[in-house]
């Protein structure tokens, strides 16, 4: 028996007035995963339970099978994990984010945040802009005085870690749930260690405005990656060995660190491949091919992760997300399913969004989302399509984090 759970971060949605009340979950013609909630069991699980933050790093851990409100301390160790960085104690890591600000001469503060990831800059140009910062005097003296390292990543997404630094009463803000605000009350604050990351985020935006990169990305009709955010800080954690919780022995695949992280930390060997961007330009069949080599090779239990619908959201690009919705469902869950069938066991198939992305706001959501459990062994099912609505009338989990029990048949 085979088990595979695919995540499309963020592509489940509340109804949107320009798609005529429909969600784009919807609007896509998504005829694989329609079948397989016709043929299985279609319900919804909260994966992100009341009170704790919305985001990808509470909901996966919860998809994982770890309960956020138990193993919850921070996005950023989990990212740092998937990116090799070892956290030594007392260590703080952050996510360092390349963000677009509005372009004028007021005052940094008044500057309005315009992309979450500095208008999708592409991984080369994002470690060139970093390395730039690294080699300014005034950036690499504030750093090196406050015990900060920079851990680059081929994407929007770098990490910093600070040495022995000072966590308590420090507040940041997600950069992606405040597109098109004014950074000032976004900065982070409450405590000395604020103020530190405040300069630091002040000077790197001089000294991006201007830098090639970015004059090239204007010339081009681009948003700037002129700033950079800190944000998703926390210190060093551990979580359960997931092959002895559930007795399974797999591994995960995606283009993001933070789900490499998650894997990292329960044991889960992580992949990704080439072609694998996190944007709607990622490589949905290389991926898949990679999930079924590794299930052939005796792996029982994989994860594929599609960062698309959410990037698309993010980014405002409704229609974006409708294609990446679809083109998950014809250009990896149909090819997933062709290859486990031709690889001759049966399978028991997790389809779901781990937390809703709103078009209206661009920003997440924690309530609920819809979910397909298949087993290939099984004719009959629900009956209905995979939508929101329709996940509403079948089973409902208030602790998400048992739905991969029910994977399991636990």
């Amino acid at each position: 028996m085979k088990f595979v759970i695919v995540i499309g971060d963020g592509m489940a949605d509340n109804p949107v007035p320009e798609l005529g009340g429909k969600t784009p979950l919807e609007c896509a013609w998504i005829p694989v995963m329609d079948a397989l909630a016709r043929g299985g069991e279609l319900g919804s699980a909260r994966t992100i339970p009341e009170g704790v933050a919305p985001g990808s790093d509470t909901a996966i851990l919860s998809i994982f099978g770890y309960d956020p409100r138990l193993f919850y301390a921070g996005r950023s160790p989990f990212e740092a994990a998937g990116s090799g960085v070892v956290l030594e104690e007392g260590d703080i890591s952050y996510r360092c984010n390349m963000i677009a600000l509005e372009e004028g001469d007021m005052p940094f503060a008044n500057k309005r945040i315009l992309s979450h990831s500095g208008g999708s800059i592409d991984g080369e140009s994002a470690i060139a802009l970093l390395g730039s910062l690294l080699a300014d005097g005034q950036f690499r003296e504030c750093a090196e005085k406050n015990r900060f390292v920079f851990h680059p990543n081929p994407s929007f997404r770098h990490i910093a870690i600070q040495k022995k630094g000072v966590i308590e009463g420090l507040v940041t803000i997600p950069p992606h749930d405040h597109l098109g605000e004014v950074i000032g009350g976004l900065l982070p604050s409450g405590s000395l260690t604020a103020a530190v990351l405040r300069e630091m985020s002040e000077v790197a935006h001089q000294i991006l405005v201007h830098h090639p990169i970015n004059e090239k990305r204007r010339a081009e009709g681009k948003l700037p990656a002129n700033g950079i955010w800190f944000w998703a800080e926390g210190l060093a954690l551990s979580l359960p060995s997931f092959q002895e919780k559930y007795q399974k022995e797999g591994f995960v695949l995606s283009a993001v660190p933070l789900i490499w992280g998650i894997g990292a930390l329960a044991g889960l060997r992580y992949t990704t491949v080439p072609g694998a961007t996190g944007e709607l330009d990622t490589d949905f069949e290389g991926k898949t091919k990679g999930i079924l080599e590794g299930l052939a090779q005796g792996a029982d239990f994989a994860v594929l992760h599609v960062e698309a619908p959410d990037e698309c959201t993010h980014n405002g690009d409704t229609a974006g997300k409708i294609q990446a919705i679809e083109w998950l469902d014809r250009r990896s869950i149909a090819l997933l399913i062709e290859g486990l069938r031709k690889q001759g066991e049966d399978f028991r198939l997790l389809i779901l969004s781990d937390h809703k992305t709103l078009t209206s706001s661009r920003g997440h959501d924690g309530d609920p989302v819809p979910y397909i459990l298949y087993d290939s062994r099984k004719a009959s099912g629900s009956g209905l399509d995979y939508t929101e609505a329709n996940a509403k009338k079948g089973p409902f989990l208030e602790e998400g984090h048992r739905l991969i029990e029910r994977l399991f048949e636990a």
